[in-house]
């Protein structure tokens, strides 16, 4: 199994909207990703919230059966356009990927 993980900052504006908005725009973009190929396992984004600590705004933590399901995932092009979205509104990105 692959554990990935992926953390983000967002800008506290991007794309013509604020960094409230788009953390809610791609968590709903990517909970709509749920089970998009086979082998998708855990699927979970999640924004950081007060009290609890969090250097990072939004966390994906996901499961996969292979690296074949992973990468799978990875080019499909729903995550693609997903991605593409993220990278206009992020200021960082930290991501891992990890077999158990």
């Amino acid at each position: 199994m692959i554990k990935h993980i992926v953390l983000w900052n967002f800008a506290d504006e991007a794309a013509g909207s604020s960094k409230a908005a788009n953390l809610a725009k791609v968590q709903a973009d990517l909970l709509a990703l749920k089970n998009l190929v086979p082998g998708m396992k855990a699927f979970e984004p999640v924004i950081g919230t007060d009290p609890l600590e969090h250097d990072f705004d939004l966390a994906l933590y996901s499961e996969f059966e292979s690296v074949e399901a992973l990468h799978a995932y990875a080019t499909h092009p729903a995550h693609v356009a997903v991605a593409q979205f993220i990278g206009q509104v992020r200021t960082s990105r930290a991501c891992m990927d990890y077999t158990v």
